[in-house]
């Protein structure tokens, strides 16, 4: 036995010491956390909470690389209670069972209460959520979640209502500038303040991937000093967290800058999005719902341009495909905006649901199947090319809505010339004797 715990102990040594940067690196105190000063600096809640080993059911949420394990850990060191981390990637409802029994037992046999760390909690589904919330409910359990994703899609609503929300944000230049010259220190190593510069601005506040990128960097760099080039090898594909929460955010940053007129803004997040691995086909059909929905007919050729967008994605596929969403973002942002078809529609909506149910005008039912006549229909229905302009003034709504005016078209692009159209048909109509409706 004492030799197996010799070699079980030179093994542990040798594996802490191939471990990779991040992990050898990771903070073992409050101190030594770099950032979230919200939370964990002088007199900050989180850090009350922790150091009073006072500290409730929370979910950290962060994007990668902003703590939240290293956060976990410092609990796990300074608490009283037992602490037991699972991961919810390879956790079941079994192993919650386990936890439960061994905390009711500590509780009852030692007093001691039990603190139960999830990492990636949002990768339980929502019956192995809800396996946790009697223990979490009566105290039983003390539940420190964490996760990248959005807790208000991910988590369980009474789970979430029984947890304290700590927000974990992106580290800023000058935190990740810590972080690396950290890595240096550890590795007797050195970086030309360019190299510094290049790690820092690819992390995206990312503590653990600028320590990874360095770790290669340095291995590529030989023992000189870390380059710019040495980075940029290092990360030459830069992979992009995209959760459901950047999905809804971004998507959201994208159709808002398309809608408020800045093609370049537009563009930058098509880019973004797209190298996230997003879908171009949700893309394109944002594009064409867009292109209805904010621009209209003060740009009739902005739902045809959206819709060949659309139909390329399908035809050619990514990344060919992508100049053609390009192309739709630069006109559709660069279109004259008007939401009057939206507001039309919505109008016209609202009568169709708040109003009596109308029937069709005899005059415009279908006339044209046998006994159709006998029973009037079609009767007395002008059509309108038999008259010169092309339109016939006659009733084309039932009589309860006859005069609700739904489309006011803007004086924007295209719309101008429709308004100047419609004005002068409605007052030809007054002039005939029609209600043009409310002005």
């Amino acid at each position: 036995m004492a030799g197996d715990d010799l070699f079980s102990g030179a093994a542990g040594e040798r594996l802490a010491a191939r471990a990779p940067l991040a992990a050898r690196l990771r903070p073992r105190t409050l101190d030594d956390i770099v950032g979230q000063r919200h939370l964990i600096g002088p007199g900050a809640p989180l850090r009350v909470l922790i150091e009073a080993d006072r500290l409730t059911s929370a979910i950290l949420w962060g994007p990668p690389g902003t703590g939240k394990t290293t956060l976990a850990s410092v609990v796990a060191t300074a608490t009283a209670k037992a602490f037991v981390p699972l991961s919810a990637v390879t956790a079941g409802v079994k192993d919650v069972r386990e936890v439960v029994e061994g905390a009711r037992r500590a509780l009852g046999e030692q007093g001691r209460g039990t603190i139960l760390f999830l990492d990636e909690v949002h990768r339980f589904n929502r019956s192995q959520q809800d396996a946790l919330l009697p223990s979490v409910e009566d105290g039983l359990l003390v539940l420190i979640g964490a996760t990248t994703e959005h807790p208000f899609f991910e988590v369980n609503a009474p789970l979430l209502s029984r947890s304290t929300l700590w927000r974990l944000e992106p580290l800023d230049a000058d935190e990740l500038g810590v972080v690396v010259a950290r890595g240096l220190a550890a590795e007797g190593a050195s970086a030309e303040p360019a190299a510094v510069d290049a790690l820092v601005g690819l992390a995206d506040g990312d503590a653990r991937a600028v320590l990874s990128t360095l770790e290669v960097a340095l291995a590529l760099a030989g023992g000189r000093p870390v380059t710019p080039d040495d980075v940029a090898r290092a990360r030459h594909t830069r992979l992009q967290h995209y959760g459901e929460s950047d999905h809804y955010d971004q998507v959201s940053a994208f159709i808002k800058s398309v809608r408020g007129s800045d093609p370049d803004a537009g563009l930058y997040w098509l880019a973004r999005m797209l190298a996230s691995g997003e879908d171009a086909r949700f893309l394109a059909r944002r594009l064409v719902i867009l292109a209805s929905e904010d621009v209209g007919e003060a740009d009739p050729m902005a739902l045809v341009v959206a819709d060949a967008a659309a139909r390329a994605v399908e035809f050619v596929g990514l990344p060919e495909a992508r100049l053609a969403l390009a192309q739709a973002v630069v006109h559709l942002a660069c279109a004259p905006k008007s939401n009057r078809v939206t507001v039309a529609l919505d109008r016209a909506q609202a009568d169709v649901v708040g109003a009596p149910r109308g029937d069709v005008p005899d005059h415009l039912r279908d006339a044209h199947y046998r006994g159709a006549s006998s029973l009037g229909h079609g009767a007395g229905y002008a059509y309108p090319h038999d008259h010169p302009e092309g339109r016939v003034v006659q009733a084309y709504r039932p009589e309860h809505v006859t005069g609700h005016r739904y489309y006011e078209p803007s004086q924007r692009g295209h719309e101008a010339v429709l308004a100047e159209r419609l004005r002068r048909w409605r007052e030809d109509d007054t002039g005939a004797g029609a209600d043009p409706g409310p002005a």
